[in-house]
């Protein structure tokens, strides 16, 4: 009997077809990703914050209803860090009627409100100088000078002015501790490395390390409460500005924290370069301020916050223990402004999505350890999966961000045995911040769980003492010798107070430091 092609290929074409789907259906339940965390362990993270300054708090000096919804244990974003400008401009200079009895010659009193409530909940304050004051600039103002009306003089601190600078910033210090606020650190300076046409002042990295290693024993620590000196944030987080300082014994005593932004530069980069010799020396190392999908003429969707999530994950990875976000209120930041044209979701003074993304981290990984990871897929810049795992306590705490439109089963394989977990959920089809239980029957060290289509996660388990022990190991790339932390996990140069102190093998104790 003969067939026409057609006859013969449409059975053909049935069974492919099926063959096809067949190896679909399988390829879709074979779609496990599998992280293996490790109890080698990183830095210790400090925190997650924002900046207090005028765009984002305006009316400036009044409004402290962004650092309320924020800040503190109990809100639902759990931010613990604020930067604030140290403003070089005269109160003379400005014409704000409730400013009268101003006890400083600088305009310091705007960010006042606002940082006396994160003291007020157990924060912490930093502030930034944009520039000195104009008179110690070799342009005479306090702008950048790159601009027609400054003629394009460079504006860089005057040689003859360095001892100048550190008695300065003890002014600003008088100051907020008279008005009730303990500043915990002040900065060299905002991007040394970007000339603007705004308020702004130029160094080299030669220039800072003449400046800190000459003249920064000037900054009053003792008398400040041990006041912390954070290091000049270059623009792209360029790791020549601290390396200078960290390689010079003398300049290197005196720096506390390394510091930088990320314009241009992913964390990866220049920041994981920087941040890999700060380690040795047992610095800190903060990212102080990005914006991210900054300005855009509408509300971020969905995507770009997951982008902004991952940034956070790597720059956990990349060595950062601490993660300052550029303004609190915008439409592209956490709580909305109220301007009509980014509206509907950009209510004035509500969270916004971004702040929910934030407390994935702000309120579950600040004050932990971080612990090594490794993935079955590949992970870096921007990858479609990522993922970091901490230990703080007796929780054992996994973030995963997956950024593709397929769901997948996740297979953790712990360090430790656990006995209960928690899984916190963000999507766009789904509540900002779902939580529910992870089902474990009795402790173990290996678990499966959902991993949704383009999600944000954070795995929270319970380390079954019974039937692992938690060790206090020294962190990876840092001095072996005593190290003292405060009881929410930040490092402390100066230790007072009940304090954590770990020991060179590893062990830790709380203890009591009288000085």
């Amino acid at each position: 009997m003969q067939h026409n092609f057609i006859t013969l290929f449409t059975p053909m074409r049935k069974f492919v077809t099926f063959i096809l789907v067949l190896f679909a259906a399988m390829a879709v339940q074979a779609a496990v990703i599998t992280v293996t965390v490790s109890d080698t362990r990183y830095q210790t993270i400090t925190g997650f914050g924002a900046a207090c300054c005028d765009g984002a708090m305006c009316p400036f000096g009044s409004d402290t209803q962004p650092v309320k919804l924020l800040y503190g244990p109990t809100s639902k974003i759990g931010l613990n860090i604020m930067r604030m400008e140290i403003s070089p401009n005269f109160v003379g200079d400005i014409v704000v009627p409730e400013w009268n009895n101003w006890d400083s010659p600088y305009d310091w009193k705007g960010s006042l409100p606002s940082a006396k409530i994160v003291k007020q909940r157990g924060g912490i304050v930093f502030g930034t100088p944009w520039s000195p004051p104009g008179d110690y600039k070799t342009n005479g103002t306090a702008q950048g000078g790159n601009s027609d009306d400054q003629g394009n003089k460079r504006g860089e601190l005057r040689q003859d002015c360095y001892d100048k600078f550190f008695p300065w910033l003890n002014t600003f210090l008088e100051y907020m501790k008279k008005n009730g606020v303990d500043v915990d650190a002040v900065s060299i300076q905002n991007e040394p490395d970007w000339w603007v046409n705004y308020s702004g002042c130029l160094y080299t990295p030669q220039q800072q390390l003449n400046l800190v290693k000459n003249y920064a024993h000037m900054l009053d620590r003792e008398k400040y409460n041990g006041v912390r000196l954070i290091s000049a944030e270059p623009l792209g987080f360029d790791p020549s500005y601290s390396n200078l300082l960290l390689r010079d014994e003398v300049a290197r005593d005196q720096i506390d924290i390394i510091a930088g932004h990320l314009y241009g530069h992913p964390p990866l980069g220049n920041m994981k370069s920087a941040a890999t010799l700060a380690a040795q020396y047992g610095k800190e190392v903060l990212m102080t301020e990005h914006s991210v999908t900054d300005n855009i003429e509408r509300l971020p969707n969905w995507h770009e916050q997951l982008l902004f999530a991952e940034e956070l994950n790597e720059c956990m990875l990349a060595g950062c223990t601490g993660y300052i976000y550029w303004y609190m209120r915008a439409h592209w930041a956490f709580v909305g402004t109220g301007e009509t044209k980014y509206n509907p979701g950009n209510t004035k003074n509500t969270l916004l999505p971004r702040a929910y993304v934030m407390s994935h981290f702000s309120k579950h990984v600040t004050g932990s350890t971080r612990l090594g990871t490794t993935s079955s897929v590949g992970t870096g810049t921007n990858s479609a999966f990522e993922t970091s795992a901490y230990i703080k306590g007796d929780s054992l705490i996994v973030m995963a961000i997956d950024t593709t439109k397929n769901a997948h089963d996740l297979k953790l394989k712990l360090p430790y045995k656990v006995k209960s977990g928690t899984h916190l959920l963000s999507t766009a089809n789904n509540s900002l911040l779902n939580e529910s239980q992870i089902d474990i029957s009795e402790p173990v060290d290996e678990v499966m769980v959902a991993l949704p289509a383009r999600s944000l996660n954070t795995y929270i388990f319970k380390i079954d003492q019974g039937s692992a022990a938690i060790r206090d190991i020294t962190p990876a790339g840092e001095s072996s010798s005593k190290a003292y932390y405060d009881l929410s996990g930040r490092r402390l140069n100066q230790p007072r107070g009940l304090c954590i102190e770990r020991g060179s093998n590893g062990s830790s104790r709380k203890v009591y430091i009288d000085n």
